[in-house]
């Protein structure tokens, strides 16, 4: 009789001293959605978010490969099973940026296969926080040097996202393209909302 699996918790992350990471070297425009009223680059290290450092002692910055990446990471939360809306007012509070970076970023892979060659499964990208901060602090602190990871949007695993460490900060230049809710985004707004079925109310 064969044993129900129950993935359950993560593990944490093994000694991967002797382990070359699985990089992806990408150089591109990336999005970021921002409140209206910061600057676009910021690196964290308030320990809120997936990524974080742990303990603060590097900061990270979150991007998302294109505007529907930013658009269901920034929106998609607390819509699981329910009408799924969002307010004008809420894009007009969030500003979206395209950021550069001066060199190709080197970002370990925890798509799909890289994330079987360092013991890792889709819980790192979808799980507790508390686990995959311990990546984050174990991978940052890598040999490899990685500039950052690389992973699937929890929202849509059809798109891409990256957290970039701090040791990426210098040179790195960001455009602000507005909010959403302007006139000159109407059709990629249009095209969001129809892709991901939401409503838009005043």
């Amino acid at each position: 009789m064969s044993t129900l699996y129950k993935p359950g918790r993560h593990p944490g992350p093994p000694d991967l001293s002797g382990r070359r990471l699985p990089m992806r070297t990408l150089h591109q425009p990336w999005m970021r959605s921002h409140r209206a009223e910061h600057e676009p680059v910021y690196f964290g290290r308030t320990g809120d978010n997936r990524f974080d450092a742990p303990d603060g002692s590097f900061g990270v910055l979150y991007l998302a490969g294109d505007a529907h990446c930013a658009f269901i990471e920034t929106f998609g939360h607390g819509h699981a099973g329910g009408h799924r809306f969002v307010t004008t007012a809420a894009l007009q509070a969030r500003g979206l940026s395209s950021v550069e970076f001066p060199a190709p970023l080197r970002l370990v892979d925890l798509t799909d296969a890289g994330l079987a060659r360092i013991g890792a499964d889709m819980r790192l990208c979808a799980g507790e926080y508390e686990v995959s901060q311990a990546w984050a602090a174990a991978l940052f602190g890598h040999d490899d040097r990685p500039d950052g990871l690389y992973y699937r949007a929890r929202h849509d695993a059809s798109r891409f996202c990256a957290a970039v460490f701090d040791r990426c900060e210098p040179g790195v230049t960001a455009i602000r393209l507005g909010s959403l809710a302007e006139r000159r985004h109407r059709a990629l707004l249009a095209e969001l909302l129809d892709a991901y079925d939401f409503g838009l109310l005043d």
